[in-house]
């Protein structure tokens, strides 16, 4: 089969449009058109169904879309690997972590990254959803739980625990609460039971609503958490790896908190020799290090 009317094929499938399509691959929507229809005459099939909003696809083309995807993973892999062979860090590399972990933690220290390899282009995917890495949907992931995915190399970075925390102002107008019990005067700022997150923080928040909390906020990412507390509107059920970047930030009844949590680093076995891959995990685990030394400082272990 001709892989470049296949090429052209998924293309189209892939942005829904000939035009989106012919724009990507840079051919006219007439070149497009043709290739699509001299591949649907070859397979004597239709591949789309095609309506005023765009081009969907038929069952046959939606068997052909998933080999196609297949077999363009697969020349990613390769091209990666094959680059991967010069001496210097250059190219993408697809990075998946928590939208907590990666938009209060990860992002904030990716400039020194940058500043060690200008060359690398990082595409920073925020999924609470585990993604495939060795079908290549990332390279690397960080995630809150060792990962079960076969063919893995895993590394764990660091523990982290959920914590209760508020801001100077909001402790000095309402007042510090010494005993659980006194939680009930107080507005809790968490995610919401049954929302995805890790279990531990889960838990957590449900042992304090079961205390009959009368007020609370709930945001369904830890971002919102953290603007909410910063804004003196209550006290916030935080990750711990948060609190070293807002250091006027009060933890708030110091007994109480998550079970631990396990951080995990992990890329796909064949991707083991990737200096992109290397220079990132190398980064992070620098990052950590000096994470623990800041926390270290302040006392918060």
């Amino acid at each position: 089969m001709d892989w470049d009317k296949l090429r052209i094929f998924h293309a189209v499938a892939d942005a829904g449009s000939l035009t989106h399509a012919g724009d990507a691959l840079h051919l006219s929507q007439s070149a497009v058109s043709r290739q699509v229809r001299a591949l649907e005459e070859a397979l004597n099939t239709t591949l789309f169904h095609r309506h005023a909003r765009g081009l969907i696809l038929t069952e046959q083309g939606e068997l052909l879309f998933d080999a196609t995807s297949s077999m363009v993973k697969r020349i990613d892999s390769a091209t990666a690997r094959i680059r991967d062979s010069e001496e210097e860090v250059f190219g993408e590399l697809k990075v998946t972590t928590t939208h907590g972990f990666g938009a209060l933690w990860l992002a904030p220290r990716l400039t020194k990254l940058y500043e060690k390899y200008p060359d690398l282009k990082i595409d920073l995917m925020l999924e609470e959803r585990v993604l495939d890495l060795p079908m290549r949907e990332a390279d690397v992931a960080i995630r809150m739980k060792e990962p079960s995915q076969a063919d893995l190399i895993r590394k764990r970075l660091m523990s982290i625990r959920m914590r209760m925390y508020a801001s100077p102002d909001y402790l000095a107008e309402h007042g510090e609460p010494t005993r659980l019990e006194e939680m009930v005067t107080h507005r809790l700022i968490c995610q919401k039971p049954g929302a995805p997150q890790v279990l531990a923080g889960e838990q957590l928040v449900q042992s304090l609503l079961a205390n009959d909390v009368q007020t609370t906020l709930t945001v369904n990412n830890y971002f919102g958490v953290l603007q909410a507390t910063i804004s003196n509107l209550g006290i916030g059920v935080l990750p711990d790896y948060i609190i070293e970047d807002f250091p006027t930030m009060v933890r708030v009844l110091p007994d109480i908190e998550s079970v631990e949590v396990p951080v995990f680093l992990a890329y796909p076995e064949e991707l083991r020799q990737s200096k992109r891959v290397s220079a990132f995990r190398d980064f992070v685990q620098d990052e950590i290090i000096a994470h623990r030394r800041q926390r270290k400082a302040m006392g918060a272990d």
